[in-house]
């Protein structure tokens, strides 16, 4: 069993990985801005500020792992919270006396590679709002690759996520957007927080990113 603290427990992959950590038995605590609105699946739940490293030492002391799956809305919300949320974690985690537990980060898919040096967010027509919330976490990603001094994970989606049933079923890479049998980059919502929580209980991606697709 790992003590796990999820920040952004009230977002839909918050949630997800809430709910799929308590089934398999985790001592799981919801990190939320609003404790009162709360309304998810943890036993215990926590006021946080993703933004502030005081906050972020204090929800993550004791933990085995503290997962990061805040949004912020609309792209110029991305861009205010994504990048500084990552060095907030960062400097928070840093600040702590005690063991330091591992971060995991939903981070997002524009960064991905659709082709050797051409990425998702190169595809032409994309809305300003959207290329704003994939280099909100692209901005993230390159920050995190310059810590060398914890143990971070990013999880990066399929370029489709969204509601769907929990199969259990899933397959991973590294740098390059997947697709499943039909072609098609997606995964629903509780089979990425499988993958997750799986990359959890086994890691295999300290210092990476990784990202996930339906089969």
């Amino acid at each position: 069993m790992a003590r796990i603290a999820v920040i952004g427990a009230n977002g839909s992959i918050g949630g997800a990985v809430v709910v799929e950590a308590a089934s398999r038995g985790h001592e799981v605590t919801a990190v939320v801005r609003d404790p009162g609105r709360y309304r998810g699946a943890a036993a215990v739940v926590e006021r946080g500020d993703v933004l502030d490293p005081a906050d972020v030492a204090r929800v993550a002391a004791g933990r085995d792992v503290l997962v990061s799956a805040v949004g912020g809305g609309d792209g110029p919300g991305h861009l205010a919270l994504i990048e500084p949320a990552a060095r907030s974690l960062v400097e928070g985690l840093r600040g702590l006396d005690g063991p330091v537990p591992r971060l995991v980060v939903v981070g997002g898919a524009g960064s991905l590679e659709t082709a050797p040096g051409v990425r998702v967010w190169d595809a032409p027509g994309l809305p300003e709002a959207i290329l704003q919330i994939m280099h909100a976490h692209g901005a993230a990603l390159d920050y995190y690759r310059t810590v060398a001094d914890l143990r971070w994970t990013v999880l990066s989606p399929a370029a489709e996520i969204g509601p769907g049933e929990r199969t259990g079923r899933y397959r991973t890479g590294l740098e390059q957007l997947l697709a499943d049998a039909e072609g098609r980059s997606r995964i629903s919502v509780p089979d990425y927080a499988v993958a997750l929580v799986d990359e959890i209980e086994q890691p295999e991606h300290i210092g990476e990113r990784f990202t996930c697709c339906s089969l």
